[in-house]
C-alpha cells in the first residue's frame, strides 16, 4: 500500500547539486570525526605506549577488524537501499519493515560474530603472521572489541537506516559525541591507568555504545520518517529476503576489500615489526582520503536509491556525475597533500626512523592514484542504489581481491619490499576502474530503455 508523504522530498525533487552537497557535508563530518577518534587511538597508543602497541592497534587486529566490520557494514548499507528506495516511492508501510527486520539482523549477526571473533582470534593472527612481538596485545585488543561488536553493529545500522531516509545531520551529531567521548577515555585510560592497548579498545567501545543508544532513540523519535519501536523488531521474511539479496553481494564486495588487506599485512608481517608499525602509521593517513570517497559513496547511493525508486533516471545520472566530480577534485587535492607534506604528518604517529621511512616511500607510490579509485566508488554505490550488486561484486572479487592475492603469491616472492607490496595498489584499482566504467555505461542505458527514458 503506498501512503503519500505531504513533506517535500528534496532528493527527489531539490536541485540536484545542492542536496547532494547538504548530504554529503554531515556524512563527511562524521566520518572526520569517526576517523579522528581513530587516529587519536594510534596517537595516544604510538606516543605512550609504543610501536609495537601501535602495531598491535591497528596491524593484524585492525585488518580482522575491518573485515568484519567492513561486511556487516556493506550488507547494512546494501539493506538499506531498499529502504531508501521504498521511501523515495512513498510506501511507509514498507520502509518500517524494512527498519525493524534490518535491526533485527543486527541484533542476530552481532551474537554470532561476538562468539566468532573471540574463538577464533588467535588462528586469525597466527595465519596473517602477526609478529610475536605484538601477538598478545593484538589478541586482547580484539578480544575487548568483539566483545562489544553488538554496538558498533547497532549504531552502523541505525546511522544508515537515517542516511536512507534522506538525514544525515543526526549521524553526525552522534559521531562528534561518540568522538569526544572516546578521546576522554583514551586520555585517561591508557595514559592516567597506563592500560595500555586495553585502554583503547574499552573507550572504543564505550563511546560507540553511547552512539548505538543515541542512533535508535532518534528511529524512534523520527516520527515524520518512520514508525520505528523496539517491541516491533523481528524479522519480516519479504523484507529479509529483498534485503539480503541487495545486502549480502554488497556485504561481500565491501569484505574483499578488507580480505585483500589482510593478506597483504600477511606479507608486510612477514617483513618485520618495522615494516608493520610503518604500514599502520600510512593507513592513518591513507585513511583521510578514504572517508571523504566513502561519504559521498554513501550520498550517491542514497540519491540513487530514491530518485531510482521514483523513477527518476535523469535525476539518477546527474547524482552521479556531480559525485564523480567531486570525488576526483578531492582525490588529486588528498595526493597532492599527503605525498608533499607526508614526512611531518607520519611523524605525528611515531618518531622511530625505520618506521616513518617505511610509512613515507609507501605513501609516495599508493597516494598519487587515489584518482582510479573513484570510478570504482561512485560507480558501485550508484549501481547499488539502483539494487545492482551481483555484477559489481564480481568484478570487486576479480579486480581487487583476485589480483591482490595473486600479486602476494606470484610478484611479492621475486621482490619481498614494501615497494613491491605497495604496488598492488594502483594497478588492481586501474584494472577495476576499467570493469565499473563500462559496466555502469551498458547499465544505465539498459534501465533507460526499459523505462522507455532518454
Amino acid at each position: 500500500m503506498n501512503n503519500s508523504r505531504n513533506i517535500r522530498n528534496e532528493i527527489t525533487e531539490g536541485v540536484i547539486w545542492k542536496q547532494l552537497l547538504l548530504f554529503f557535508f554531515p556524512i563527511l563530518l562524521g566520518t572526520f570525526f569517526q576517523q579522528f577518534y581513530n587516529t587519536v587511538d594510534a596517537i595516544v597508543v604510538g606516543r605512550f605506549v609504543g610501536g609495537n602497541a601501535l602495531a598491535a592497534v591497528g596491524g593484524s587486529s585492525g585488518q580482522i577488524i575491518n573485515l568484519i566490520v567492513g561486511f556487516f557494514t556493506g550488507l547494512c548499507s546494501g539493506a538499506a537501499v531498499i529502504v531508501s528506495q521504498f521511501f523515495g516511492s512513498g510506501d511507509r508501510a514498507k520502509v518500517n519493515d524494512g527498519i525493524h527486520t534490518l535491526y533485527a539482523f543486527s541484533v542476530v549477526g552481532s551474537v554470532v560474530i561476538t562468539i566468532i571473533g573471540i574463538v577464533l582470534a588467535p588462528w586469525l593472527l597466527t595465519i596473517m603472521n602477526t609478529p610475536v612481538e605484538q601477538f598478545d596485545d593484538s589478541l586482547l585488543y580484539l578480544r575487548i572489541y568483539f566483545s562489544g561488536v553488538f554496538f558498533v553493529f547497532i549504531y552502523n545500522t541505525g546511522a544508515s537506516i537515517l542516511r536512507a531516509l534522506g538525514d544525515s545531520r543526526r549521524p553526525l551529531i552522534y559521531l562528534i559525541v561518540c568522538c569526544f567521548v572516546n578521546i576522554a577515555l583514551d586520555l585517561l585510560l591508557v595514559i592516567g591507568f597506563r592500560m595500555g592497548v586495553a585502554g583503547v579498545a574499552i573507550a572504543t567501545l564505550v563511546a560507540q555504545a553511547v552512539s548505538a543508544v543515541l542512533v535508535t532513540r532518534a528511529l524512534m523519535r523520527s516520527p515524520s520518517l518512520c514508525d520505528f519501536s523496539l517491541r516491533k523488531v523481528r524479522f519480516s521474511g519479504t523484507s529479509l529476503k529483498m534485503q539480503l539479496y541487495i545486502g549480502l553481494p554488497g556485504g561481500i564486495q565491501g569484505s574483499m576489500y578488507s580480505l585483500s588487506n589482510m593478506i597483504l599485512q600477511t606479507a608486510v608481517n612477514g617483513i618485520g615489526a618495522a615494516a608493520a608499525a610503518g604500514w599502520t602509521a600510512m593507513g592513518k593517513l591513507d585513511a583521510v582520503y578514504w572517508m571523504v570517497g566513502g561519504s559521498l559513496g554513501i550520498s550517491v547511493t542514497t540519491f540513487v536509491g530514491q530518485n531510482y525508486g521514483a523513477g527518476l533516471m535523469d535525476r539518477v545520472r546527474k547524482s552521479v556525475r556531480i559525485g564523480l566530480v567531486l570525488n576526483m577534485c578531492f582525490a588529486l587535492l588528498a595526493s597532492f597533500l599527503l605525498v608533499t607534506f607526508r614526512y611531518p604528518l607520519l611523524s605525528i604517529f611515531t618518531t622511530e626512523a625505520e618506521v616513518l621511512e617505511v610509512a613515507a616511500s609507501t605513501m609516495k607510490i599508493i597516494a598519487p592514484f587515489y584518482i582510479l579509485f573513484t570510478f570504482i566508488e561512485i560507480y558501485s554505490c550508484a549501481l547499488r542504489g539502483m539494487g545492482d550488486v551481483i555484477i559489481p561484486m564480481i568484478m570487486t572479487m576479480l579486480g581487487v581481491c583476485g589480483f591482490r592475492i595473486a600479486w602476494v603469491l606470484f610478484v611479492v616472492p621475486l621482490e619481498p619490499s614494501m615497494a613491491t607490496i605497495a604496488s598492488n595498489y594502483p594497478v588492481s584499482w586501474g584494472i577495476t576502474a576499467l570493469f565499473f566504467i563500462v559496466y555502469y555505461g551498458v547499465k544505465v542505458r539498459r534501465v533507460e530503455k526499459k523505462l522507455g527514458q532518454k
